[in-house]
């Protein structure tokens, strides 16, 4: 573990291990979950992805924060992940697109990052024991409580019935127009037109969003409480199921009875992604699980059941759907070849279907976008046979 001379940081755990580091970015103290990701890119939409609320992420590539910051790789507005556990220092930015500094850019929205921690050590006993309750501190004083440290971290209620989308959902309706980044133009927004898509924001990151926009989707987003009239009243072609994060079930308490009066009362096409995709297994007669530590990153091989092809995947979830618990007429389609759980459905009869990972991530890089534009086939379709 390399030594701290003078450690500004602390990373406590409810079982009384403690970690000391360098910290950067924001000053404070903050309690969360701790779970870790093993992507080798990606560090700013990953704490700018609104699935990682609640948690602080330990980042098991060792050079993060080398590219810099730029605000075109947000995936919405400000960070959501409550802080960042890395093994080096961030180094100064070394890329032609970084017009920031990401200890800058953590204090200057509230987050907080520690460095010079043995993060294989830390990695291990989150794969052992699951995912540990912590309290992380940053003082440049370097003086640090630990008791109450601990004791704030053995407090922390945990994700287990807790519903965080509404945290980071969108407070009204919005229109969304931007398709995919591509060279040389950038982000352009699409053509008028196309079928009308209901997007339900569970914590739903910009790209999801370009993605349905590429695919040729006439995009409107509402709110994680709307309901089937809501989403009735915008006469929808298809709606979309966002990620996002905490306990689905205790988001499915609102979500679940809405899905299933668009189900009943509409044959439109459903698509869900992560959350979205719990919260159709859910509707749909399943149960969800919490995980030991879940799967957070983006090198994670999925296969189709269906075709037998294997994609690279980008995910991000502590809770998946049991697939012992899926009802009939529900297909299980995917699963994840690291550990065997659920990473997609579909209904046998209906073009309704999901998936756990993030196809918009593009670790593959191209692997999943297939599901977007079968998505809109879908919807087509059915406008072609109307």
């Amino acid at each position: 573990m390399p030594q701290i001379a003078h450690p500004t940081a602390c990373l406590a755990l409810a079982d009384g291990t403690i970690f000391y580091g360098q910290g950067f970015g924001a000053t404070g103290q903050t309690v969360a979950e701790l779970c870790f990701n093993t992507a080798m890119t990606g560090y700013q939409e990953i704490m700018t992805d609104p699935s990682y609320a609640g948690q602080v992420v330990t980042f098991t590539f060792p050079h993060i924060g080398n590219t810099g910051i730029t605000p075109e790789d947000d995936e919405t507005a400000d960070p959501v992940a409550e802080g960042m556990i890395v093994k080096w220092d961030p180094t100064e930015p070394s890329n032609w697109r970084a017009m920031g500094r990401l200890p800058d850019w953590l204090a200057a929205r509230g987050r907080i990052g520690m460095g010079g921690l043995d993060t294989r050590r830390l990695t291990r006993a989150i794969r052992h024991q699951g995912a540990p309750h912590v309290a992380l501190a940053h003082n440049p004083d370097g003086k640090f409580d630990v008791e109450a440290l601990v004791a704030a971290a053995r407090a922390f209620p945990g994700l287990i019935g807790l519903d965080l989308a509404k945290d980071v959902t969108c407070a009204q309706s919005y229109r969304w127009f931007e398709t995919r980044w591509a060279w040389p133009e950038g982000y352009t927004d699409k053509a008028p037109g196309g079928p009308k898509v209901v997007a339900i924001d569970y914590g739903a990151k910009r790209n999801i969003l370009r993605c349905l926009a590429s695919a040729g989707c006439d995009v409107t987003v509402l709110p994680a409480t709307a309901t089937a009239e809501d989403v009735l009243a915008q006469s929808p072609d298809g709606l979309f199921l966002s990620n996002g994060p905490g306990d689905p079930a205790a988001t499915g308490a609102y979500a679940v009875p809405m899905i299933q009066e668009v189900l009943d009362k509409t044959q439109i096409p459903v698509f869900g992604i992560c959350l979205g995709h719990q919260m159709l297994a859910l509707a749909l007669g399943a149960k969800t699980i919490k995980m030991n530590h879940g799967h957070h990153g983006a090198n994670h091989p999925v296969k189709d059941m269906e075709t037998g092809k294997v994609e690279i995947t980008s995910m991000n979830h502590g809770f998946t759907v049991d697939s012992q618990t899926l009802p009939a007429g529900v297909a299980e389609t995917h699963i994840s070849l690291f550990d065997g759980s659920n990473c997609g459905i579909r209904m046998k009869d209906r073009p309704v279907f999901s998936v756990q990972y993030h196809p918009e991530a593009s670790p593959g890089p191209q692997d999943s976008y297939y599901l977007f534009e079968r998505f809109a086939k879908a919807i087509a379709e059915r406008q072609g046979a109307a």
